[in-house]
């Protein structure tokens, strides 16, 4: 089966910060956002103080308040974004595809998972919260994502 694993707090706290996006320069309260999106309201403050952590969201009190994006949209990518809430991009039994060695025959598997890592990279790290809210993405994800092949998976057949 075809796996590459995004965590429900990793796609909300994308599509908050793509909400946030939308809306940048201005602000939105966490209860729009949650509703925006149908994610649960406990969860989402969870997730945005992490994003205000990492200095990637503010927040202001009163009235005229709620969260705004700490820089513009154009500048930050799907993967820092990620990163906040998972760290590594990829990673091999809590290593570093890098630091991962494996004995005799295996041994350039471990190749294997670093190119599979820059993969990602190139599609995360290159597409920016501004490209999400306009729809269009950068030239080489755009020609990925128009392949017959990216639409479908390529799991194990089911027993009969």
């Amino acid at each position: 089966m075809d796996v590459v694993r995004i965590s429900a707090r990793v796609d909300y706290a994308v599509r908050a910060a793509v909400e946030l996006a939308a809306v940048a320069p201005d602000s939105l309260t966490s209860e729009r956002i949650a509703q925006a999106q149908g994610i649960p309201a406990r969860f989402l403050q969870a997730i945005l103080g992490d994003l205000q952590h990492a200095r990637l969201v503010t927040s202001q009190r009163g009235r005229e308040g709620g969260y705004r994006l700490a820089m513009p949209p154009s500048e930050i990518s799907v993967a820092r974004v990620m990163r906040v809430e998972q760290g590594f991009l990829a990673e091999v039994h809590g290593q570093r595809p890098e630091d991962v060695e494996y004995p005799g025959a295996a041994g350039p598997l471990a190749s294997v998972w670093v190119a599979a890592r820059e993969s990602y990279r190139r599609v995360l790290e290159n597409v920016t919260l501004a490209d999400v809210v306009a729809g269009t993405m950068p030239p080489h994800v755009a020609e990925m994502i128009e392949l017959d092949s990216a639409w479908r998976s390529f799991g194990v057949p089911a027993a009969d």
